[in-house]
């Protein structure tokens, strides 16, 4: 069994039933995903858990295209407010829902290993692939990041795929440590920086497990659709996701998903009819 953990609110929906489809179309083992969520409607009104029906649909997706597969709802709303109340990361450059992995180690339904994806992720390829990777001797493997191993250090990974060793991870106390940055230190990417800062040891991977910019190459396994520095033809920033489909297609020039995201658009469709608020 794969074990997989997304974080977010009631918005990932999208991003989780796109990724979801893409995995189980490709990767023949049973998974188990974990969607971390919490109501955190005093920093901003929209910040609302994922909803049970949205969990509901995801389940039978993920059952009738993989029997065995679960998808599992963790509402952390008492626990972050515990560790993370109104501290100094909780307005960061990203949203408060990304702080939700560095509590993995709290929860005792947590496995000792565990694959962490961003929720702007696509499956290009069985996910057994990455699964498999030993990281008995290290915290977690990861990618470089591709611009901060340039600006920041030769080393520095992006965090939206992380494949967890949650054993090694207590044993060290690295969600501990980083915990504690969070709470007391303004730091620039907030969890990815704290997770950096706090590693004893971690296991570069080749970067077809988080592919940053290209998108169409056959040995990708990992696609992440985050933001990318573009030069051309003046220095600006794009920001598509994969369930914006007419623009992946018209900027990022990306048809890999398209079998995947035909059937994403029924199902999101048969979602609003039957399952929508």
């Amino acid at each position: 069994m794969v074990n997989v953990l997304l974080c977010g609110n009631k918005k990932v929906f999208d991003g989780a039933l796109t990724q979801l489809i893409s995995m189980t179309n490709r990767t023949h083992e049973t998974i188990h995903v974990f969607v971390m969520t919490m109501e955190l409607t005093r920093v901003r009104q929209d910040f609302t858990a994922i909803t049970d029906k949205q969990i509901a649909f995801l389940n039978s997706v993920i059952q009738k295209k993989s029997p065995g597969s679960l998808v599992e709802k963790l509402d952390v709303t008492e626990l972050y407010e515990q560790e993370f109340h109104k501290c100094v990361n909780e307005t960061a450059y990203c949203t408060p829902y990304t702080l939700l992995r560095l509590l993995a180690d709290l929860i005792s339904e947590i496995p000792d290993k565990l694959l962490y994806l961003d929720i702007d992720v696509m499956i290009a390829n069985d996910i057994k692939q990455l699964w498999d990777i030993d990281v008995t001797d290290y915290e977690y493997a990861a990618v470089k990041e591709k611009y901060g191993c340039w600006l920041i250090r030769p080393d520095y990974f992006n965090a939206g795929m992380l494949l967890l060793n949650m054993a090694k991870i207590r044993e060290t106390g690295l969600l501990v440590k980083a915990r504690e940055l969070i709470r007391t230190k303004k730091l620039l990417f907030a969890d990815q920086s704290a997770i950096f800062k706090s590693t004893t040891r971690k296991k570069l991977i080749p970067r077809i497990y988080n592919e940053q910019s290209r998108f169409n190459k056959k040995d990708t396994v990992v696609c992440h659709f985050c933001k990318r520095l573009m030069f051309r033809p003046y220095p600006h920033t794009e920001n598509y996701k994969q369930w914006q489909v007419d623009e992946i297609h018209k900027y990022l020039h990306c048809h890999a998903f398209d079998a995947d995201l035909e059937e994403y658009l029924a199902l999101k469709a048969e979602y609003e009819s039957n399952y929508n608020d």
